[in-house]
């Protein structure tokens, strides 16, 4: 997503469900959440990150949506269509969308223009839009943000008339729609963030709603309050009347007493504790596993070091330029090792040895991790201690007298998450008993709860940083976003030795020409290739898929809208709150009639 450099970033535990009278004497029902991440602004239009957008997509409702076996749906487009060659796209808008204010006031109409507004702004420099360089699909998007063109006009898009907004592309965009589930593509009415200016989404007053919430409430470090919508076009599909976001510095470690105590009714289950609840038949019974997600969790190797002199960041930067030291990195994590962190029981049904996790896309019925280069990598472990310790020693040989050694390996991570701290000292542990102290000093260093991204990851703070990017849009190119020249990521393009006769990166230039080629089989192809190139070099070491460990919960994962990319999971529309949380057992047979009844969902949406 994007975006945005998806990093735990945040801990949101879900808790309790309760039920408060309104002055009509019905029964509100009222869904509570603690958390440990706060956000820094309600603008959806320049924030990448996870915990700010999940907010605003509660709140905000763009032109599609998607169902819960991930069909796309009516979103305030109400019907769609495009050319032959998917370069155009149109869309006709309801005429029952409402703007309103915090204090559910009518402000106006949702009209066509209002999109032009939205994407006007991500695309104005100025602005800073974190999500800008998703939304350079559409035609001279990037040549006026990049100030090469000033007349917005002759960017491809347009209001035809007041209900229909119309897109041309810079090239054919066959999955534009799966775009349009990012923020970047969302409205904003013009008039308003004119007269807001930076205030924009500051306060809940600092804020239009066009969704299925409204902020009834935003204290930093205390409390926001969601409230249903009124006005909303769909009010009937949202079956949460208030939904409570609490504070708490110590979320993930108090939700499971909180739990047991039937004040909550929703709480992650670390891994630390997670024998002792199947062992209770109490707790057992409430308890279960979450879904894999197509996030795609992997170590990052940074080739623009940025952290204190007492890490020695040259040092660094010395190091991994060479490859047989990042291949001795590569080859030396034992994943499993790590994953039991999270996952102590299946830890092998979440590693993930591609990027591109399988089964996101495929071509021709053959999914996109078993196109060559790629399927050698994707089928094989890269934990092999022989190679390891054989890098090693040609590292020490080549690097002799160049690097001082052992050489520091800055490892920061998430102080907000428990288990995050728990695999960052396996991780720590298990790779200097293999390599040696002598030749890697791994440092593990608690990072800030709240604002771990734009304080470490962004500004380049680490050396080996575990991380994680979650899919925009329905394409392999979403996944090479955080390498590429405009990535905000670990910098691979920097990395010595990889520079081409046109000045751009070996795998920048894979990248650029897997992206302007139109036919589907040789574009996946090809962005097979550019991938294997990437962890063949090890500039990135795959780790996981995303979604894995336990939560008592009341609420039924089957029944929200789903959708592997943009902000679809973050919606709770459409969810209830059950009456006793769902067991492992009832997972598990949910789970494999969802998959039968999405299979035929998804068989009939092609048709």
């Amino acid at each position: 997503m994007k975006r945005y450099w998806l990093l735990f970033v945040c801990l949101v535990v879900m808790l309790c469900a309760a039920c408060s009278e309104d002055s009509s004497g019905d029964k509100k029902s009222e869904y509570r959440v603690v958390y440990s991440g706060e956000i820094k602004t309600l603008n959806y239009l320049k924030t990448s990150e996870t915990n700010e957008f999940a907010v605003a997509a509660n709140l905000v409702d763009g032109l599609i949506e998607y169902d819960k076996y991930g069909v796309v749906q009516p979103g305030l487009a109400k019907d769609w269509s495009s050319n032959n060659d998917a370069t155009v796209w149109t869309f006709k808008l309801r005429d029952d969308a409402k703007w309103v204010t915090h204090d559910g006031k009518e402000y106006a109409d949702v009209v066509a223009q209002d999109f032009v507004d939205g994407l006007h702004y991500v695309l104005d420099a100025k602005n800073e839009s974190s999500t800008a360089w998703i939304a350079t699909v559409v035609k001279n998007g990037e040549a006026f943000y990049n100030g090469d063109m000033t007349d917005f006009t002759k960017v491809g898009i347009k209001a035809v008339d007041k209900h229909t907004v119309e897109y041309t592309l810079e090239t054919p965009t066959p999955y534009f729609l799966s775009m349009l589930n990012y923020v970047c593509f969302f409205p904003v009415n013009g008039k308003f963030i004119e007269e807001k200016g930076d205030s924009f989404g500051t306060t809940r007053e600092n804020f239009l709603y066009n969704g299925s919430f409204i902020l009834d409430k935003f204290e930093p470090q205390n409390e926001r309050v969601l409230v249903k919508n009124d006005k909303y076009w769909d009010k009937d599909n949202v079956l949460i009347d208030r939904i409570r976001y609490k504070y708490n510095k110590e979320a993930a470690t108090v939700a499971p007493e909180l739990f047991l105590r039937g004040e909550i009714d929703s709480a992650s289950i670390p891994t630390s504790i997670i024998d002792e609840w199947f062992k209770d038949e109490k707790k057992k019974s409430q308890v279960r596993q979450t879904q894999n997600n197509f996030y795609t969790y992997f170590f990052a190797l940074n080739f623009n070091p940025q952290f204190d002199a007492e890490y020695e960041p040259e040092n660094w930067k010395i190091a991994v330029n060479n490859k047989d030291f990042r291949k001795s990195l590569f080859h030396a994590l034992d994943r499993v090792s790590a994953m039991l962190t999270l996952e102590p029981y299946n830890p092998k049904d979440l590693l993930s040895n591609t990027i591109t996790p399988k089964n996101f896309v495929n071509v021709e019925g053959v999914d996109y991790t078993q196109l060559a280069p790629l399927t050698d990598l994707s089928n094989n472990d890269t934990f092999n201690k022989e190679m390891a310790l054989q890098y090693k020693e040609k590292a020490k040989t080549t690097l002799e007298g160049k690097v001082t050694f052992p050489v520091k390996v800055l490892m920061p991570y998430n102080s907000g998450m428990p288990d995050w701290a728990n695999r960052s000292q396996v991780v720590e542990q298990q790779i200097e008993k293999l390599l040696g102290t002598d030749y890697v000093d791994v440092i593990v260093e608690a990072g800030p709860s709240t604002g771990f991204l734009s304080e470490v990851r962004k500004p380049g703070k680490f050396a080996l940083l575990e991380a994680n990017w979650g899919p925009d849009y329905a394409d392999p190119s979403t996944y090479t976003d955080p390498f590429t020249a405009d990535g905000t990521y670990n910098k691979p393009e920097l990395a010595e030795g990889y520079t081409e006769a046109n000045g751009k990166s070996k795998y920048q230039n894979l990248v650029d020409e897997a992206k302007a080629t139109i036919d589907t089989a040789k574009r996946y192809e090809l962005f097979a290739k550019a991938e294997a190139f990437l962890i063949e070099e090890a500039f990135v070491i795959p780790y996981s898929v995303g979604g894995s460990g336990y939560v008592a919960s009341k609420l039924n994962p089957f029944e929200a809208q789903y959708s592997p990319f943009g902000v679809t999971a973050e919606k709770f529309k459409g969810q209830r709150i059950l009456e006793k949380p769902m067991s492992n057992e009832e997972f598990k047979e949910a789970l494999e009639k969802w998959e039968q009844e999405r299979a035929d969902a998804l068989a009939k949406a092609a048709q």
